[in-house]
């Protein structure tokens, strides 16, 4: 297997001339044998199915709930205007929160 190597700038397409070669470098690859290597063998039916399980187990922790809550309108301009993804910095801030119990403890008071 080749290396291919060509210089694109930022907003650049790949010239088709490299885009073919790439392609054909794909065809030919997946024509060749796995070749595995000795000191990490395929894994094994268990471990497979052992990965699977903890990859949906960490799927399902990294899923995030939509809610609605109810914020002062000062807030929700300030969050605003540091533009997209505010919402996950909010987020964020109230992780944080959760995290520090102290911050609990001052903002109840």
């Amino acid at each position: 297997m080749g290396t291919i190597t060509s210089t694109v700038r930022v907003g650049q397409k790949p010239p088709k001339e490299v885009i073919k070669r790439v392609k054909k470098a794909i065809r030919e690859a997946r024509k060749a044998p796995t070749v595995y290597d000795p000191d990490c063998p395929p894994s094994s039916p268990e471990a497979l199915k052992e990965f699977a399980h903890l990859a949906a187990e960490r799927n399902r922790r990294k899923k995030k709930q939509s809610v609605t809550i109810r914020i002062a309108p000062d807030v929700l301009e300030t969050y605003k205007t540091m533009g997209d993804g505010y919402t996950g910095i909010m987020a964020d801030v109230l992780k944080y929160a959760v995290d520090n119990p102290g911050v609990l403890t001052a903002a109840t008071r």
